[in-house]
């Protein structure tokens, strides 16, 4: 295997353990169309965003969705988007903060009913797609999503974009904060995720994803776009489990992080 970036790899410095919540999507099946990771992944993650219906999923993969994590000892979270099931939720919207908050109070309330039949706490919420990266920045759509949060009890985790305006106005509101980076997206210099449009917005090597990881793990830093570098806090990193290959990053992505003597633990231990 390559030498991961910024460290020794043995036989000259020692590396200082660390932690890092390891997350991937589940549960985007919607009927006959079939789409999850592979269960060798499962055994890797620690947290998994389950779709609640309004992007993909429905009431038969979320069963199975979150009865896996359970199997699997896998934390479990909600994974709402915009009603925008023939676009897989990657259409922006545009809704009141309103509309967002009783969005998000639908989906989460269908999952966590899955969660307390199957017998598993819900432990965050990770707004989904268009959704997740216009709320990164938009004060009305990130209120909805905050006010959203509160009103559940208990309230769960928010994972949002490292460093973003949702980010802190949730922080500000009193709710615990997962800052999340992404090793299988591009960013641009301003700490936002690249549009999938834009060719290269989304990493296939799982070597170049491993790498990418460890150093926004250990070095606090990512490479943008332009071949800049921004910094990012890390306290959960994503793979989409709709990437093809997805099962293979996360297990090329899980040895990468072991090597580099990062410990993959669920997102409630670290916020």
């Amino acid at each position: 295997m390559d030498q991961l970036p910024g460290r020794a790899m043995g036989g000259g410095e020692t590396l200082t353990p660390m932690r890092i919540d390891l997350n991937c999507d589940m549960g985007e099946s919607f009927g006959a169309w079939r789409m999850d990771i592979r269960p060798a992944a499962l055994e890797r993650i620690s947290s998994a965003n389950i779709a609640c219906g309004f992007h993909a999923g429905d009431p038969m993969a979320m069963e199975e969705a979150v009865r896996s994590c359970r199997e699997h000892g896998v934390a479990v979270g909600a994974h709402p988007g915009f009603p925008d099931l023939g676009g897989f939720g990657r259409r922006e919207m545009r809704l009141s903060a309103g509309e967002v908050r009783n969005d998000l109070l639908y989906q989460v309330g269908a999952l966590a009913a899955f969660c307390t039949s199957v017998g598993v706490e819900l432990q965050h919420v990770k707004p989904h797609g268009a959704l997740y990266n216009a709320a990164a920045n938009d004060g009305r759509l990130a209120q909805g999503l905050v006010d959203g949060m509160l009103s559940l009890r208990p309230h769960p985790i928010l994972v949002a974009l490292s460093g973003s305006r949702l980010a802190r106005m949730a922080e500000e509101a009193g709710l615990r904060v997962g800052h999340e980076v992404f090793a299988d997206r591009a960013y641009n210099q301003d700490g936002t995720l690249v549009s999938r449009s834009v060719p290269g917005a989304v990493i296939h090597d799982p070597e170049v994803i491993a790498r990418r990881a460890v150093r926004m793990i250990r070095e606090g830093e990512v490479e943008t776009i332009d071949a800049g570098v921004i910094a990012v806090r890390a306290d959960s990193i994503c793979v989409h489990g709709d990437t093809p290959g997805a099962t293979e990053i996360v297990l090329r992505l899980a040895d990468a992080l072991a090597q580099a003597k990062i410990e993959v633990v669920a997102l409630r231990e670290l916020v």
